[in-house]
């Protein structure tokens, strides 16, 4: 799973006792993660080491952290937790590891994952997500610990400090820091006089923390940024079972029988954000009353707003969901391909009320499966875009280069080559207007470096994606609608005329292929490895059709009549290309139509997408 994991390696737990080694995740596997990782890092560093140990909600989290904090610590590294071992962010953490200079972290979350799954997230000294070969060299440390264990007739000793050693520090919160971050970009003073004008004239908005851990840092935060008071706060309380969202029971693929299961806290999928309830919070709430959804480690953003019932057809047509308040309103939940859009759109006439806009060339970072309106709108402004695999790590990856580039040689072009192979000239001191993912997690560029503490190392923007950052400029954005009595639906189709759009449809889905919820620890076992199985067989089905295009050993139209033997209800002769992304395939079509199928890394899923300018086309697809 290392090696194709996108977001640290997850699985389930015994929430109740975490020492329970039939579940993937564990105590003892943790302990021996720590002690691979924690060796590794020894031999690679000879002086003083600092790591930050820190968590959200999930179950056991404090168990984890005490456990990692002590074996590090007994180990010489420094340990860094928050005061009074408080729930955080990751992309707070991320964000201190880079400012601080520290040699990494580990942060317990399973990210937008279902209750009962947790994992440890490793991050680098730049606060980046480790890459494949990163976490493979501290799994071979595992095997040859437990080498050593089966061999010596002693076994093999893991020592822990005392909670009390002099290695594990309670130390940060890092409130003032990160506010000074946000206010050069997206909290500068015109939009933070925008939402105040907004609050003044009855501007509200709703912040859903799904019970992660967003609370206690992001109200900390809108203190000191002076908005707080625009702000309602809704399911604050810290909850690990995340209020009931995505909590369900539907039928059994298999076995027909109704069965518990939990459909995670993504709120880009319809059937989450259904179980909810946003119905009763929102019957009493004025039209264009907008609601920001975070996940329980706070890097990803899903938007929504209330909007008349009447544009149920008009949401229909555009293939937008949402769920029914009453018989008066609608509640539209937008899936980041749409928010984020907007966002980026509203950040780059910000930077031209500015009149800063020409003073770099300006690029954005996007994933494979990422909507093509993107793409379009990126060329229509003269912004280029680098294209990456899924992942976090890999935008952060290509920050990092662009970066290295400037540093080495700040009057040479910028040169990036994106996961087709193809080099994107960036230009001269290039900077990033916007930097994310499909699935709701995003950064934003900076128009001057921020330098760390002790290095002196520079960023142009941060490692790890963040709905503190996106929250902010996203308030603003509403604060700006509210002030000139827009809907995001309005703004989403008139920035599509703007720009001549015409990838404006969007669909995602997943296929799971076993009930992640089955209590039995054996009987979830044997059935995720029964999914794996056939996620597999799909995968490679189409992996060898693109490779063998690829090598030239088919051509395109053997692929589509493979394609349309094996799936004849659909039309295959407007098929044009199969790419390798890196971790999918991609179906290229005419008309800037695009499927994308992709394993899931970790869990026995297949994820698609689907885009493109005709909505039927999409959805068929797909």
């Amino acid at each position: 799973e290392a090696k194709v994991s996108t977001g640290g390696i997850r699985g389930a737990q015994n929430v109740v006792y975490y020492w329970d080694s039939r579940f993937p995740i564990n105590q003892l596997g943790v302990a021996l993660a720590t002690l691979g990782k924690a060796l590794i890092l020894k031999e690679e560093i000879k002086g003083e080491i600092n790591k930050i140990v820190a968590g959200e909600v999930r179950y056991n989290t404090p168990g984890y952290i005490d456990l990692i904090s002590r074996i590090q610590a007994n180990l010489g590294i420094n340990a860094h937790l928050p005061f009074n071992r408080q729930t955080i962010p990751v992309w707070m953490v991320s964000f201190l590891i880079f400012m601080l200079d520290y040699d990494g972290g580990e942060f317990v979350t399973s990210s937008h994952a279902i209750s009962s799954k947790t994992a440890t997230k490793d991050l680098e000294n730049q606060g980046s997500q480790f890459l494949p070969e990163m976490s493979l060299k501290f799994i071979a440390r595992i095997k040859d610990v437990i080498k050593q264990a089966k061999e010596n007739p002693e076994g093999y000793t893991m020592n822990l400090a005392p909670r009390n050693s002099s290695f594990i520090k309670e130390d940060f919160n890092g409130y003032d820091m990160y506010v000074d971050y946000l206010k050069k970009n997206v909290a500068k003073d015109a939009n933070l006089k925008i939402i105040k004008e907004a609050g003044k004239n009855g501007f509200r908005i709703m912040y859903d923390m799904v019970g992660g851990c967003m609370y206690k840092t992001m109200l900390e935060i809108l203190n000191r940024l002076e908005i707080a008071e625009v702000f309602d706060w809704r399911n604050k309380e810290e909850d690990p079972f995340f209020h009931g969202i995505g909590k369900i029971w539907k039928a059994n693929l298999k076995t027909g029988e109704k069965e518990f299961f939990d459909a995670s806290c993504d709120f880009c999928l319809l059937e989450v954000a259904k179980s909810a309830n946003f119905e009763e919070d929102l019957k009493d709430k004025p039209l264009g009353y907008i609601v920001l959804i975070t996940d329980p480690d706070g890097d990803r953003l899903v938007i929504g707003q209330v909007e008349s019932f009447n544009k149920a057809k008009t949401m229909e047509d555009l293939g937008m969901d949402f769920i029914k308040i009453d018989d008066e309103k609608i509640f539209v939940v937008y899936s980041p391909t749409y928010s984020f859009f907007l966002i980026m759109d509203y950040y780059m006439k910000q930077l031209k009320n500015e009149g800063i806009w020409k003073n770099h060339p300006r690029f954005i970072i996007a994933t494979t499966p990422s909507s093509k309106c993107w793409n379009e709108w990126a060329e229509n402004n003269g912004i280029k875009i680098i294209t990456t695999p899924v992942g976090m790590k890999e935008i952060a990856t290509v920050i990092k280069k662009v970066e290295k580039q400037i540093s080495d040689n700040p009057e040479k072009d910028v040169v990036i080559e994106d996961v087709f192979g193809q080099e994107i000239n960036l230009g001269k001191q290039p900077r990033m207007v916007f930097g994310g993912e499909e699935s709701g997690g995003m950064i934003t560029g900076l128009e001057e470096f921020i330098e760390t503490k002790k290095l002196k190392r520079k960023a142009i923007a941060m490692r790890e994606k963040s709905a503190g950052e996106a929250s902010v400029i996203a308030t603003a954005l509403g604060a700006w609608l509210f002030n000139n009595k827009k809907l995001i639906s309005d703004q989403i189709q008139d920035i599509f005329k703007e720009n001549s759009i015409k990838s404006v449809y969007y669909f995602r889905d997943d296929i799971i292929y076993y009930n992640e919820s089955e209590p039995d620890p054996v009987k979830l076992r044997r059935e995720k490895e029964e999914g794996e199985i056939k996620r597999d067989k799909t995968d490679t089905f189409y992996l060898s059709l693109t490779l063998a295009l690829r090598g030239k050993e088919i051509t395109i139209g053997q692929v589509r009549e493979i394609l349309q033997e094996a799936i004849p209800d659909i039309d295959f002769a407007k098929l044009t290309d199969l790419k390798f992304t890196g971790d999918a395939t991609l179906f290229q079509f005419i008309d800037n139509l695009f499927v994308q199928v992709r394993r899931s890394g970790t869990d026995a899923k297949m994820r698609g997408y689907a885009g493109g300018p005709d909505k039927k086309y999409c959805a068929n697809f797909l």
